[in-house]
């Protein structure tokens, strides 16, 4: 199957192939949503929202969280308005297409109270730099002149493999690679994390169906957040000199994660 992409590298798809295993179909179909879950409630929406802000550094804990979302236990707003932000915006994913304009507002849900309004949804104009907690550069985003081009691939790149025909297997490894292209952009001023592990699952919900709103994905890449940012890390520490031959690590940890689902 020959796929006209812009910018989502496909040369790594016959090795990913052949190391996911065949029983990615069956364990994919036994997955199933929670008990505790209510019309008004999703237990495994609330997983994913406390476990992408933990990667971020939100002091957050399930537990507390599910209390607060599904018995309308109180906390300081402080203490849940980042997760339930980003909770909604998940809830948006569940009922709307990935596309430009909807990819966009979800970070604008999202991104509630961690950007200024007038960035919230709005590719940023500034420079961006990912960095060490002791001040280093460890990453060179795309520049403020290559973000929009490149974001606009990425979007034709998403329309073409929606309508397209996958396996379960190619689906998951498009999933992850539209999730650590976008990231290696970094579109917004921040967010941008948050926004690419919701796009992930968002496009694989989009070609299989609601069963991957189940998967434990951004709790296995909070247990593992040091091999997840080590696989983000090696493709380069600049965007121009990436080296996407080096992401199989990264592209196999999102099935590995409905293996592990009952983490």
């Amino acid at each position: 199957m020959h796929l006209n992409l812009k910018i989502i590298p496909t040369d790594l798809q016959e090795q990913y192939l052949d190391i996911v295993p065949a029983a990615l179909q069956s364990q994919f179909d036994t997955l199933k949503d929670a008990e505790i879950s209510t019309a008004n409630f999703s237990f495994y929406t609330s997983v994913a929202s406390v476990f992408s802000s933990k990667i971020e550094g939100e002091d957050i804990e399930l537990d507390a969280y599910i209390k607060h979302k599904k018995f309308g236990i109180e906390f300081l707003p402080d203490y849940t308005k980042k997760i339930d932000d980003l909770y909604d915006a998940y809830r948006f994913a569940q009922n709307n297409v990935p596309d430009k304009k909807n990819i966009g507002h979800a970070h604008g849900i999202l991104s509630r109270h961690i950007v200024a309004t007038n960035f919230q949804g709005r590719i940023r104009t500034q420079n961006m730099y990912v960095t060490t907690p002791d001040g280093k550069i460890e990453y060179v985003a795309a520049t403020p002149y290559e973000v929009g081009p490149e974001m606009e691939k990425l979007y034709d790149d998403i329309d073409v493999l929606l309508s397209a025909e996958l396996s379960l297997q190619q689906a998951f490894y498009f999933a992850a690679l539209i999730h650590l292209v976008f990231v290696k952009i970094h579109p917004f001023n921040d967010g941008n994390g948050r926004t690419a592990r919701l796009l992930e699952k968002w496009f694989l919900a989009q070609k299989t169906n609601s069963k991957a709103w189940f998967i434990q994905s951004e709790k296995n890449y909070y247990q593992q957040h040091q091999t997840y940012y080590n696989n983000l890390r090696v493709l380069g520490l600049e965007y121009a000199e990436l080296d996407y031959s080096k992401a199989l690590p990264f592209l196999l940890m999102l099935p590995q994660s409905v293996f592990d689902n009952d983490l």
